[in-house]
């Protein structure tokens, strides 16, 4: 376990919070870890009817931690093999409610995490982002299926090809979120949500979001999503790009090919 991930089950509600504020929730194996196990711990404890997650400090998630991410990779490591395949596997198969509640910046997996969530209230200055290709990797957690199913081809390729960022109302307008609020309202306008969800059916809940999603195709496409991943992950495009994030420079493409 990490103290980095913290749940905490009330009235129905297992409340999951990134809390690793000094680094803007950017997320390492370990949280992964402490996620797979929140979100089965969801699926199966009938004590929890929803699901919800939350962040401290003004940033939901900066994405992956990229020094962990390097390491693993310089170590060989596969994307399936890693505690980051447990989570979204775990996230394909929950059959039962989602919230989140977004401030700041939500990048990479702090993005395609929504695309699993039911419900999803944002402030509306909140900076949501998709990267990937900035970092020369590709789409993970189903989000090449998600994101275009969302909001449209053309939004979602501008998305994931220029990483530039959208604020909260243009979440909102785009069918991201069901609610933007100011950023001092997010928490209680998600908690809000998610006691109303508690106090639905939850059988009739688990099988209408059964019928609206389809978990073995999800999965389907987070692996075929780890097979580019990984490849990307030992390309010279992605080395380039890695070093100058640690740079602190723009990466340089023009020699690839």
């Amino acid at each position: 376990m990490t103290e980095h991930i913290r749940t905490e089950l009330a009235d129905g509600v297992l409340t999951v919070t990134l809390a690793r504020p000094e680094k803007k929730n950017a997320i390492t194996q370990a949280m992964y870890a402490a996620l797979a196990d929140a979100t089965e711990r969801a699926r199966t404890d009938d004590s929890v009817r929803v699901l919800s997650f939350r962040s401290e400090g003004d940033s939901f998630s900066a994405g992956n931690d990229i020094a962990d991410f390097i390491a693993l990779g310089s170590q060989g490591q596969q994307p399936v093999d890693m505690s980051v395949f447990r989570f979204l596997k775990a996230l394909a198969d929950l059959d039962k409610p989602a919230v989140a509640a977004v401030r700041g910046r939500a990048v990479g997996i702090g993005l395609t995490l929504l695309l699993h969530c039911d419900m999803v209230v944002v402030a509306e200055d909140a900076l949501l982002s998709a990267p990937f290709v900035n970092l020369a990797l590709a789409p993970e957690a189903a989000s090449s299926m998600l994101l275009p199913a969302a909001i449209g081809h053309r939004r979602a390729f501008e998305m994931f090809a220029l990483g530039e960022p959208i604020d909260g109302r243009t979440a909102l307008a785009w069918g991201l979120a069901n609610r933007a609020v100011p950023a001092d309202q997010v928490d209680a306008t998600a908690a809000n949500l998610a006691m109303k969800l508690t106090a639905r059916a939850p059988n009739s809940i688990r099988k209408t979001k059964r019928l609206m999603r389809d978990a073995e195709s999800l999965w389907a496409v987070m692996q075929r999503e780890g097979e580019a991943f990984g490849s990307q992950m030992s390309s010279p495009e992605a080395m380039e790009a890695f070093m100058a994030f640690s740079q602190k420079r723009a990466p340089d493409f023009s020699k690839a090919g």
